[in-house]
C-alpha cells in the first residue's frame, strides 16, 4: 500500500502538516486554523513557550519520532503540527483594482521551496496576493510552508484553474499585467506603469507559456551580465518586486 504522506496533493480542505518553528508558530496564531495535533521536542516546546501559549495537549516526542509523522527529509526543527487547511482564497476577494500593491502570478512554477520563498518575498513587499495554477501547485503545507517562514498565514494564495483567465479577470479590474521574459525588449528599470500591477512569472527554464505570454500587456526582462543566463525564480521575484514597488 502506498504511503499517504507521499501523495502530491491532498484532498481539498483535508488536514495538513506544517513543520519548522516559524511556520508552526504562525499557524498557531492564525484564528483561521484549527490545531488537530502538535508534536514538539523539549527544546522546541521551551522555545514555543517563550513565543506563544503551548497547547495543553502537545505531545513530547524525540526528533526521530517526529520524523515518522512527516515526509522523508523534512527539516522540522523539533516542531510539527497538524492543522486544518486554510480557507480557499478567491481572486475577487484577494485582489483589489483600487490598491496599488502588486499581485504576483506564477505560471507552472512547481518547486515547493521556490513557491514558499516567493510567498515570503511577496509578503515582504506587501503584495496583495499570489496566484498559482491549481493543478500544478504542490500543497500549501510542508516544505512550501517552511520556506514561507510563517507568511503563508498572512498572504492570500489564490488557486486559479486557468492562469490566462485569471490575468483577464485582473485586467477587467484595472490591473496591468507584466510578464517576465528574458528576451523582452523592455528592461525592468525602464518599466513605467501606474496603477495596479500584476507580475507574471514562469517556471525556470521553460519560462512563460505562449498562451500566458500573449495575455500579458507588456513583457520585461531583468538585465543581467552576459555570462548569467537567468536567475532562480524566487530571486527574480525579489528583484522584480523591489523594482516595481519603489516610489509607489
Amino acid at each position: 500500500m502506498a504511503d499517504p504522506r507521499s501523495r502530491w496533493r491532498p484532498q481539498e480542505d483535508a488536514p495538513v502538516w506544517l513543520y519548522g518553528k516559524h511556520a508552526v508558530l504562525a499557524a498557531l496564531k492564525n484564528p483561521k486554523r484549527n490545531l488537530l495535533r502538535l508534536a514538539a521536542t523539549d527544546n522546541a516546546a521551551a522555545w514555543l513557550a517563550e513565543q506563544h501559549k503551548v497547547p495543553g495537549n502537545t505531545e513530547s516526542l524525540k526528533p526521530h519520532q517526529i520524523d515518522k509523522l512527516l515526509h522523508e527529509g523534512a527539516v522540522h526543527q523539533g516542531l510539527a503540527g497538524q492543522f486544518s487547511d486554510l480557507p480557499r482564497a478567491r481572486l475577487k476577494d484577494a485582489c483589489n483594482g483600487k490598491d496599488d500593491r502588486p499581485v504576483i502570478i506564477l505560471d507552472q512554477v512547481t518547486d515547493p521551496q521556490n513557491i514558499g520563498a516567493i510567498i515570503r518575498v511577496a509578503a515582504g513587499f506587501r503584495a496583495q496576493a499570489l496566484i498559482v495554477q491549481e493543478r500544478r501547485t504542490p500543497p500549501l503545507a510542508g516544505a512550501l510552508a517552511k520556506a514561507a517562514a510563517g507568511t503563508l498565514e498572512t498572504l492570500p494564495v489564490v488557486k486559479a484553474v486557468n492562469i490566462s483567465r485569471a490575468i483577464e479577470a485582473l485586467q477587467d479590474m484595472g490591473f496591468t499585467s507584466v510578464g517576465l521574459a528574458g528576451e523582452a525588449d523592455i528592461d525592468l528599470p525602464a518599466l513605467d506603469v501606474s496603477g495596479p500591477l500584476a507580475v507574471v512569472m514562469g517556471a525556470e527554464g521553460k519560462g512563460l507559456r505562449e498562451g500566458v505570454r500573449g495575455h500579458c500587456d507588456q513583457l520585461v526582462s531583468i538585465p543581467l551580465a552576459e555570462e548569467v543566463e537567468s536567475l532562480n525564480v524566487a530571486t527574480a521575484a525579489a528583484v522584480t518586486l523591489y523594482a516595481v514597488t519603489q516610489g509607489r
